[in-house]
């Protein structure tokens, strides 16, 4: 008995007692409340096949590409490390862009700003951090995709080019970029870990929306065991997926020039990034002047945080008028991801920017 009330007492039993037992949740949540529970599963595979990954990696650029190859053909699973944090990223990116639409569709930017907020700027932290990582393994689309996006800030007026050298740490993406890159691809997930938590904080003081639009003090249970049970459903599921894809196709999400090293004086013909930055970066494109296109890419991603400010209190599912605007919202990203994908020629420009004016209307009528 006094071991029972020791335990009660524990600051960490009672932090995992409040958090994951007694939680007040909404009765009534879908399937599509669980892409949360599912990204942080994911962030944690991340962080395990990173760390053990950076064991057998050399920052070095004639040597990043050779100690990949080493990792995968000579350490015990070290392919299956390699291709579960190569997929895992794109599982993150699809949980997170589910998570956000259905943010979106249920209003929970005027609901919960606050956890809006936070939620965009893990979006932007995961941005950057995947970025760092694409560009590690010195593959050909690796080098080049770093040599492009970071070209971008000599497009900010006066510190641009300033600031374009020092992330360069020479006059082009080289060792330097390498060993910085490295640096900061291991730092941005420590980041990214604690605006999770102020995330869940932040969530867990206001409560969960529900899908009937209902005021979250009336409609409340615990959360074990229900919703414990609810979560690990789509989660077993996904792991089954994930075990196939890594198991059978494993390179199916991935670009074929990324096979080759990274050579300076060899051009791809079309230089794109993964697919989950596809339609940002079909906006940057879509911008003649270059600046303009900085501008807009990142105007992408900010204007999410504009969405708290909407005076609509009405729940996209009993709006007619605004359901149609977010199906056509998805649509338009959708739109720009194919895009995004193209090279740049006739007819994918005019279409491309077409869809980039639409996404902005959207964006501001959502």
């Amino acid at each position: 008995m006094k071991k029972t009330k020791m335990m009660t007492k524990d600051p960490l039993i009672m932090m995992l007692n409040k958090s994951l037992v007694n939680l007040p949740t909404p009765s009534s949540i879908s399937y599509l409340w669980n892409m949360g529970f599912i990204l942080g599963m994911t962030l944690t595979l991340q962080l395990i096949t990173g760390v053990l990954l950076s064991m057998n990696y050399i920052p070095h650029t004639s040597m990043a590409f050779e100690s990949i190859m080493h990792t995968m053909r000579d350490i015990d699973s070290g392919w299956m490390m390699r291709y579960l944090h190569m997929n895992g990223a794109s599982l993150f990116f699809m949980s997170m862009y589910f998570h956000l639409f259905r943010g979106i569709y249920f209003n929970s930017p005027k609901k919960l700003p606050m956890v809006w907020i936070s939620g965009v700027m893990i979006l932007l932290c995961s941005m950057m951090a995947a970025f760092l990582g694409y560009v590690l393994p010195w593959g050909q689309m690796s080098f080049w995709g770093a040599t492009v996006i970071t070209n971008m800030l000599t497009a900010v007026p006066y510190i641009g080019s300033k600031v374009t050298l020092w992330l360069w740490g020479n006059f082009s993406v080289s060792q330097p970029t390498l060993n910085r890159f490295f640096s900061l691809h291991f730092l941005m997930p420590l980041l990214l870990t604690m605006l999770v938590l102020l995330h869940l904080m932040l969530l867990h003081k206001s409560g969960s929306s529900n899908p009937m639009g209902l005021e979250p003090n009336l409609d409340k249970m615990k959360f074990f065991p229900l919703f414990l049970i609810k979560d690990s459903t789509p989660l077993l599921f996904i792991i089954m997926v994930m075990m196939a894809l890594v198991s059978t196709n494993p390179n199916m999400l991935g670009d074929v020039e990324n096979f080759s090293m990274a050579a300076m004086d060899v051009t791809p013909t079309h230089i794109q990034p993964e697919w989950y930055f596809l339609f940002a970066y079909a906006i940057l494109r879509s911008i003649p002047s270059k600046l303009g296109g900085v501008v807009a890419m990142a105007m992408s991603i900010m204007m999410l945080t504009t969405l708290t400010l909407k005076s609509t209190t009405l729940n996209k599912k009993f709006n007619p008028v605004a359901n149609k605007m977010f199906w056509m919202f998805v649509s338009t990203a959708a739109m720009l991801t194919w895009i995004g994908a193209n090279p740049v020629e006739t007819p994918f420009i005019l279409v491309g920017q077409l869809a980039a004016a639409l996404y902005f209307t959207l964006m501001i009528y959502l």
